[in-house]
Formats: C-alpha cells, structure tokens, sequence
C-alpha cells in the first residue's frame, strides 16, 4: 500500500520544522557562550567555533535519527532541549570564569551532554513501541526501589552538604535516583493502570467529593511512606516530594477523581508538619525559609539562608533585562553553577530571561501531555503524563524554593544545572517521549511501513501473528465500514486515563493523523 501524499509531506513538515528551531537554538545557545566571553574577558572565547561544531553535531545527529526513526515525532522537544543545555554550558561556563582557578566545567558538561544524547539515541532504537515497556512494570518498581537504595550500602553512597544521595564510582559521583524517576514513572503506569478498576470504585461521600474505600488507600500510603523512608535514611528533601508529587499525579490522571488529589495534599501536609518537628534537617530547612532575613538564620550552615538571601539579592540586581552575559556576580552564590543556576540567570538575562526559560520548559510540559491525550491506550496516556510531570515537578520545586516561595530542596534544573546524572535522566525522558509521540502521530494505514514492520509470515500462535492477524483485521474493517455507522459503532478517538478497555494486546500506535 502506498502512501499518501499528505502522510508523506506531515513527517517531513516536522522534520523541516525541527531542523529550522535546531539551528536557531544552535545560534542562540553558541552567542551566549561568545558573550560570555566577551562579559568578563573583553574577547570571544578561543573555542567558540569548537564549541558551536560539538553542539551542532549532537544536535543534528540526534536529528538525523528521529527523522529515520521516529519520523512522526514531536518536531519541538529535542530543539528546545538543545536550547536549554546549550544555555546552561554558557553560563557553568560564565560561573567557571569567575572563579580563582579556571575548571574546565563547561567542556565536563558537553561530555556528560554528548553521553546523554548517545543514551537517548540508544533508547529511539531500543524502545520501538512504548507499550513494550508495560511488560517490565514490575521489574522496573524493583530496579528503582534498588537504585534508591544504593546510596545507602556502606562504601559505595557518598554524603554531600548533609544528602546521602550520590554513590561513588572511582573518581566519579553518580545520583541513581535520576534514573530511579524514569522507573518509577514506568512502574506508576502500569500498575495505575493494571489496577484503576480499583482505584476508581465508590467509597463514601463527604462534603459532596466522593472519597475511594478504605481498603482501596494502600498504594497511596505505600507512596508516602517511602517517601518519608527516603526523606529520613538520605535526607533528600527534593526527591522525596518529587517521588510522592510524581505518584499522585498519575493516580489522578488515571482515575479522575479528585478525591486523591486532596487525599495527596492531606499526606503531604501530615508528613511536612511531622518532619518539620522530628528531623532537625528538615526543621533547619523550613526555619531558614521562613526567617531567612534573620541574623540568626543568615549563614552558611547547612539549613542556613545564606545561599537563598545571596540568590534572591543576585536576582534583584539583575532587575527587568538583566546586566548582561559576563557582567553580574553570581559567584557571590554558593553552588551558582548546580543549585542555583536559576538565581545566575535571573542576574544576567532579567526576570524577562526568566520567563522565556519557563516558557521553554511549559512547552516541554504542553507537548508531553498533548501527546498522552493524543494516545489510545491507557499506559502510554500514563508514561507521557508522568514522564511531563517529572519534569514540571523538578522545575517547580527549584524554582520555588530559589524564589522562596517554598524551602529549598536540593533537586537540579533540568537540562540547565551542571551535573551529569540528572543531564543524561533528561535527555533519556526526551527520547522516551519523542517515542511515545511518534507513535502517537503515526497514521493506522502507516502500521505495515512503521517500525513495527512484519518482513515475514509469524509462526501461529506467537505474538507476530496477533500483531498481523490485529492489522489485517483493521485494514479490511476500515476498507468495509460504511459511510455512515451508528453512534454505538462509532470508534472512539482518544482513549482517557479512565478507560477501561485500553488497547495493550498488540504493537503499534492505534492513533491516526492527529
């Protein structure tokens, strides 16, 4: 069967599209690196030009393969993840330039980038299908159970500023709890959606929300208890609200009910009353909050607000445009180049910068959830939304607690902040989602093209003759339909995280043209 010329011309729209948000990113990321040097040395760096070529050629070769891929993939994540990364080598870049001794991080960050985009190609390549990852709903739970574990096995886990959340590797750190998040976001989904019927059942009704049956609240205590667990055994801050937010943001959008919504904020207000009291970590962190102007609170202890005072003092500077690329001071903030990169930008590019750099990971946010409401099946609606949540979480929770508009946590900004572990998570969840979303895209009369193709005739029985006994069957039903069906037979076009009848028995996407 050939294709049509409009099915032709939507791949190579995107892609076309793609390439032209590349470039501009491109551009865009290598003038802040040259203004950069500029700011602070009266002169373009040396190797700019070196820079510029090693950006590109990630970013365009990434590009290369979703076109042969995943061509009906989403044309705007990997530009503006580009964007982003490219816009945090600039300024760890702008950081290490102010310091007594020149490191070299920026050029240790475009390593750990070109490692995170080889893994997200690998992952393109890999994962064909996104529901073929529903058959390791468990064994995922299990690895990231393990993984949140590691930092805790005596010898291998590494104290950092209080957090025992890193493992020692030789002479290099790595946080498994960033590919802990992958995982739980691919265990949440199909055990969200094995178990919804559950879930959703009546309970009683109070104040007019209907609330689920008592015996229905395990898996929403099961969450706030390891979360709890790791707020106490690492004294991680950041990813315990991120693990427990992540959870109940996917219950939800499985469910629909807004009972756990409020069940969820009741948890996590217990626990954050709780730990405030108990665990002097915690209560150091709200204190410096709260009273963060207080000569009392005004130091660089851990739990100290000096690091928040000195990030709220750069942004102010920096005002509306900000000072400029090389013109500000953020090494006057500890940890400007990781934690508080967000303050360093609000220095130099202005509460106006800012926003654009909001705005870039909104669209990352859109994007995602456009494509979970674009799916058919309830798994892959699931794994969009928690992998968008991941992200969107992380984002708030730093960004809130650098505004000051909640304690600080400890957690990175994505794709911006140096750090190898959370960089290659990132571009691991872009590849995850440029998956999903090709599948999502992709025409029902492009299945035999797609690349789930059946070269030859299956053995009866085996899961290969399921797959072209399914597309046989919807080809002759879509050729034999008539004009007009009855509303009873008439398909539906998306498939919410409530449906109970998603489609999981067989391979390739079921969307067409969206």
């Amino acid at each position: 069967m050939s294709q049509a010329p409009s099915q032709v011309a939507r791949p190579r729209t995107y892609r076309l599209a793609e390439l032209g948000l590349m470039i501009l990113a491109i551009a865009v990321a290598t003038s802040a690196y040259a203004l950069v040097g500029l700011g602070v040395e009266d002169t373009v760096p040396a190797n700019v030009y070196g820079y510029a070529g090693w950006l590109a050629a990630l970013g365009l070769v990434l590009h290369i393969i979703v076109w042969i891929k995943a061509k009906y993939a989403d044309p705007v994540l990997v530009p503006i993840a580009v964007l982003l990364n490219g816009l945090g080598l600039a300024m760890i870049y702008r950081v290490d330039l102010g310091r007594d001794e020149y490191q070299g991080s920026a050029m240790t960050q475009l390593v750990w980038m070109t490692l995170g985009v080889g893994l997200a190609i690998a992952v393109i390549f890999v994962v064909k299908d996104h529901r073929w990852l529903r058959r390791y709903t468990f064994v995922s739970g299990f690895a990231a159970l393990l993984f949140l574990l590691l930092p805790l096995v005596p010898g291998l886990g590494k104290t950092v500023n209080g957090a025992r959340i890193w493992i020692g590797v030789g002479p290099m750190s790595f946080q498994p709890g960033e590919i802990a998040k992958i995982l739980l976001a691919i265990f949440f989904a199909g055990y969200l959606v094995s178990y919804k019927d559950q879930l959703v059942a009546a309970g009683p009704k109070i104040l007019g929300i209907r609330f689920p049956r008592l015996r229905d609240f395990g898996p929403i205590v099961i969450a706030w208890v390891a979360s709890v667990g790791i707020l106490v055994f690492e004294r991680d801050l950041g990813t315990s609200l991120l693990f427990f937010g992540l959870f109940v943001a996917m219950l939800y959008v499985a469910t629909s009910k807004v009972s756990w919504i409020i069940l969820g904020l009741g948890f996590f207000s217990a626990g954050a009353v709780a730990a405030t009291f108990i665990f002097s970590h915690v209560g150091q962190r709200v204190s410096g909050w709260l009273n963060a102007l207080s000569p009392e609170e005004y130091n660089k202890t851990p739990g100290g607000s000096y690091q928040l005072v000195q990030g709220l003092f750069g942004m102010s500077n920096g005002g509306l445009v900000g000072t400029g690329f090389g013109e500000g001071r953020p090494n006057m903030v500890p940890y400007a180049e990781s934690d508080f990169i967000y303050a360093s930008f609000g220095e130099e590019i202005g509460l106006t910068g800012l926003f654009v750099i909001l705005l870039c990971y909104l669209f990352i946010f859109q994007r995602g959830i456009r494509t979970a409401q674009q799916l058919r099946d309830g798994f892959g609606t699931l794994l969009a939304t928690g992998l968008s949540f991941t992200i969107a979480l992380q984002v708030f929770v730093v960004v809130g607690g650098v505004t000051r508009l909640i304690p600080l946590t400890g957690l990175t900004t994505p794709f911006l902040a140096q750090g190898g572990s959370s960089l290659i998570a990132n571009w691991m969840i872009i590849a995850l989602l440029l998956r999903i979303s090709d599948n999502a895209r992709r025409p029902v009369e492009d299945f035999h093209t797609g690349v789930l193709k059946i070269t030859e005739d299956p053995e009866p029985g085996s899961a290969g003759a399921s797959v072209q006994a399914h597309n046989t069957d919807e080809r002759t039903r879509r050729s034999e339909e008539p004009a007009r069906r009855s509303e009873e037979e008439a398909p539906t076009t998306t498939l919410g995280p409530a449906d109970e009848d998603a489609p999981t028995d067989y391979l390739g996407p079921a969307g067409g043209e969206r």
